[in-house]
């Protein structure tokens, strides 16, 4: 049997299955450029691929080729689907939806009155000092007011008018548009109307209808509003890409990552819970790697090749309820990842005084200057030209026929035109290296502050903590991150290049649901709360299949101050000192300061259910060299770090036994990354295969 983990990514997918099929496993191994394999206990194998999300000449989708690729059968060939046991994905179809404002044509029904409410939003300033304020595009293209009215206490102000609401529906259908959000005022408590609206539609025929009391269950009309047409704005493209998938693999038990780091089945899989599907993923690998190393406290690091994602952990997911991506405001319990325009294809130029890098990606197409089909210069490039990335172990899939190596030759040539472009600019004599290295200090620069906005503003002291890198890029710029930020310690694990992709295989299956409170803390409201977190998990269990294993609930409560709008999450008990007391620690060290005259609210409720599922063992490793013996390099190459070149030896990540140790510079290539070892730092191989970098002091 087969088990498919795919994180489609920007510029990658990546792809690790687990199988105990022999002929598929020397099938692969006659291609060992292309596949790696590890060897598992129990008769079984991991087999790891990376190909390019988009390839037009070569295939449709990627996620499926891959399985193509592995099973061995060609593009018109069905898949022996009865071979496969589950396939779990992480996507970015709508996050590239939302970020091209490419999703469904949407009409917004909202109560009458409030037809602006979203285009005024919350009045935000991000940016204080602009004098144009430049509103982000609406995802909606038409308006429909509802007349109707439920006051804040329940009371009915105003029925429904079917016979206007039917008529406008209709007209609205007409025009072609199949998708509605409907949001009317106080429907988080008193959902009737939007019921019979929803009803209505659905009966004249729109094929997608997200309701606001489902969608978003809390207060604040802006906030719910946004959710709901985010969802009814994407879910349709969702839908489509899930049937695409499940097409060509009819009865596999197919999976998608939501943006909160849970599995769910596919028809489930909603519009409002796909924005962070990928890197969620990596989360999830970084997180329960790490933790499988003996580390607590983890600050994660994926680097890809068109965005960074950083994230904090302490012992659980950090999650927060409110978030804004690509101009789209959204109130649904997603991870709290901190994503920088900044990846291995991040454009590079000089705008005639200063270096930029970013926030422009070169993508897969045509990607880096050296992917050979005439891209710009990235950051890719600049790691070429200091030495630091060689074609000879990168894989050949580049060119036309996608079998030629990097292009060192046009870095090279296109670096000194850049060099002699500043030069005359600025008459600053600088060498193609040194604008390399200059490049990419600004791009490290530009990471280690989305770690520190995470981390050091929010209280914490990174440098207690460990960084796992991971994605394609992560292990070139480990150590230069790590010295900026004063971290000692960096875990880069065997899977670290396709890290989101393992992540999908080590999740769980998790269902939340959360419902506005908006009440004092007190012990009275105590009995109110357990009767809503009773129905909230009936709600949750409905999306989890029980029968397979036991479920973990955890229950939380969102607490602020009164006449506040910060919230904070704290764990739910019947002891309301202990939930005010929690509250006041996370406070302290959030904002340094608590207010004990000030009566505490529950905004809202949530609880989550988790089922454990099956995850891929790792074997250990043994040393078989005599521990005297150092590993050999398979060559020396000259590499630029601290200003100038230096010799650096090159070793095969599968060539290292447990207990080796390897001193900067050095370069360690595996088949799927490449890791830097800069100056001053230490490389060592434990017995779980993990490779643990540690800062050697001055």
């Amino acid at each position: 049997m087969l088990k498919v983990f795919a994180d489609r990514g920007g510029t990658f997918t990546d792809i690790v299955a687990v199988t105990n099929n022999q002929a598929i496993i020397d099938k692969l191994s006659r291609h060992p450029e292309r596949f790696l394999i590890v060897t598992l206990p129990n008769q079984q194998w991991i087999i790891v691929y990376k190909l390019l999300s988009e390839n037009p000449e070569q295939y449709q989708d990627a996620a499926i080729q891959g399985i193509r690729d592995i099973i061995g059968i060609s593009n018109n060939e069905p898949i022996p689907t009865e071979a496969i046991e589950v396939v779990k994905m992480g996507t970015t179809v709508a996050t590239n939806a939302l970020l091209e404002r490419k999703g469904d044509r949407v009409v917004l029904l909202i109560t009458k009155g409030f037809k602006d409410a979203l285009r005024i939003g919350y009045q935000n300033r991000p940016n204080i000092f602009a004098r144009q304020i430049i509103l982000p595009t609406m995802l909606y293209e038409q308006v429909i007011e509802i007349d109707q009215r439920y006051d804040a206490h329940g009371n009915e102000l105003i029925p429904v008018n079917i016979e206007l609401a039917k008529s406008d529906l209709q007209a609205v259908y007409h025009t072609g548009i199949r998708s509605c959000a409907i949001v009317f005022m106080h429907s988080d408590r008193y959902p009737d109307h939007e019921q019979q609206i929803a009803q209505l539609a659905q009966q004249i025929g729109f094929t997608q209808i997200s309701v606001s009391h489902q969608v978003s269950p809390l207060m604040k009309l802006v906030s719910r509003g946004d959710t709901t047409v985010v969802d009814a704005y994407l879910t349709p493209i969702l839908r489509r890409y899930v049937n695409q998938i499940a097409s060509q693999l009819p009865r596999v038990k197919l999976m998608f990552m939501k943006s909160d780091g849970g599995l769910v089945a596919a028809q489930q899989f909603q519009g409002k819970d796909s924005i962070l599907s990928g890197p969620a993923g990596g989360i999830v690998g970084a997180v329960q790697t790490s933790k499988r190393a003996g580390f607590e406290l983890v600050i994660t690091f994926d680097m890809g090749g068109t965005s960074t994602d950083v994230a904090h952990f302490k012992g659980e997911y950090e999650r927060q309820l409110d978030s804004e991506i690509a101009g789209a405001r959204m109130r649904v319990p997603v991870l709290a990842i901190n994503t920088i325009a900044a990846g291995g294809g991040s454009i590079l130029f000089f705008d005639g005084s200063s270096y930029r890098v970013g926030p422009k990606s070169a993508g897969s197409n045509p990607g880096p200057a050296c992917y050979r089909r005439g891209g710009p210069l990235a950051v890719t490039d600049a790691n070429v030209m200091l030495g630091k990335i060689h074609p000879q172990y990168f894989p050949s899939v580049f060119g036309i026929d996608g079998n030629l190596p990097l292009d060192k030759d046009t870095v090279i040539q296109q670096f000194r035109q850049l060099a002699e472009e500043i030069q005359a600019a600025t008459l600053n004599y600088c060498t193609p290296e040194q604008v390399a290295a200059g490049f990419m200090a600004i791009a490290v620069e530009n990471m280690a502050n989305a770690i520190k906005k995470i981390s050091l503003q929010r209280g914490y002291d990174v440098s207690q903590y460990v960084l796992c890198c991971f994605g394609g890029a992560g292990g070139q710029v480990a150590c230069l991150i790590a010295d900026t930020l004063g971290m000692k310690k960096i875990f880069l694990h065997p899977y670290a290049g396709v890290l989101s992709a393992y992540g999908m295989g080590l999740a769980d299956v998790r269902a939340i649901r959360e419902a506005g409170v908006e009440q004092p803390l007190a012990q009275t409201l105590i009995p109110k709360l357990h009767k809503l977190m009773e129905y909230l998990e009936t709600q949750a269990r409905t999306e989890i299949d029980e029968v397979r294993s036991q479920v973990e609930i955890i229950r939380k409560v969102n607490l602020k101050y009164q006449g506040t709008n910060s919230t904070l999450t704290v764990n739910f008990t019947d002891e309301v000192a202990v939930m005010r007391q929690d509250f006041e620690a996370e406070h302290k060290s959030r904002y340094g300061f608590i207010q004990l005259e000030k009566t505490l609210i529950v905004e809202s409720a949530s609880v989550e259910v988790i089922q454990k599922m099956e995850t891929p063992e790792e074997p250990l490793i043994s040393r078989t060299r005599p521990i005297d013996e150092a590993p050999a390099s398979v060559e020396t190459v000259r590499m630029f770090s601290t200003d100038r070149w230096h010799d650096t030896p090159v070793y095969r990540r599968e060539d290292l036994q447990p207990e080796d140790s390897i001193n900067g510079p050095a370069i360690v290539v595996e088949k799927i990354s490449t890791i830097v070892v800069e100056p001053n730092w230490e490389a060592k191989l434990t017995e779980r295969n993990h490779l643990i970098l540690q800062r050697l002091r001055d």
